[in-house]
């Protein structure tokens, strides 16, 4: 699936995105729970970046919790972009926001970022150094020593196992049984859309873009996450 394929899903999804995913919501919760202490350190008047920020649920978490920070979001989802800009509104944080429709490298190459957050997005560059250049182009325009927080679906299918936690996965997305057709469309996809590698390979590839070496935070089902620094 090239990029503007998956700009036009995105943009077909927006309207009802969150209500789509809302069974993930005691994973996601749980990630921005660890995410609020793994950006602790940062200064009080934070510039955090978030790339394919969607319709900006972990820029909404943040900037409850850190009233002084400000945010720049991402996505090349116009559609997804003006849903982060309506509830950003709600919130009464969007003064505090720059949205920017495209994709990270076409942002000003600055370094003027103390954080990143980047949620679900390589997983769909299948070509492992398109994969490494896009965390280059994070780093690029974080500061030296600014921390990104990664997630990713992770799994070392090599060790057996991937059939079970799939349909593991997929009845949680679903909330109830799923059948053996449904499991095997969505492997095929994943196999051909998503890369699914092992968390050590993904760690590796965050970490050939520029930064220090990853440490997981957090894990649930598939999804794995990351913290790091910039080089």
């Amino acid at each position: 699936m090239n990029n503007d394929e998956l700009k036009a899903l995105f943009d077909q999804q927006a309207s009802n995105y969150d209500q789509q995913w809302a069974k993930l919501s005691p994973i996601t919760n749980g990630l921005y729970f660890l995410l609020e202490s793994v950006f602790a350190d940062l200064p009080e008047n934070a510039s955090i970046l978030c790339v394919g920020v969607g319709t900006g649920r972990e820029l909404i978490y943040l900037a409850k919790k850190f009233h002084g920070w400000r945010f720049t979001a991402v996505d090349p989802s116009g559609a997804m972009l003006d849903a982060c800009r309506e509830a950003a509104n709600k919130e009464d944080i969007a003064l505090r926001c720059t949205f920017h429709e495209g994709y990270v490298e076409s942002l000003p190459d600055d370094t003027t970022h103390d954080g990143a957050t980047c949620f679900l997005v390589s997983q769909f560059m299948v070509d492992k150094a398109a994969r490494a250049a896009f965390f280059q182009q994070i780093a690029n325009r974080l500061k030296p020593g600014g921390v990104l927080a990664n997630a990713d679906l992770a799994f070392d299918k090599e060790v057996g196992g991937f059939d079970a936690i799939l349909k593991v996965w997929m009845t949680v997305m679903s909330g109830s049984g799923v059948p053996a057709e449904a499991i095997s469309k969505v492997k095929t996809a994943y196999e051909k859309d998503v890369a699914i590698l092992p968390p050590d390979t993904v760690a590796s590839i965050i970490q050939s873009g520029g930064f220090t070496r990853p440490v997981p935070f957090f894990q649930a089902g598939l999804i794995h996450a990351w913290f790091t620094k910039r080089e």
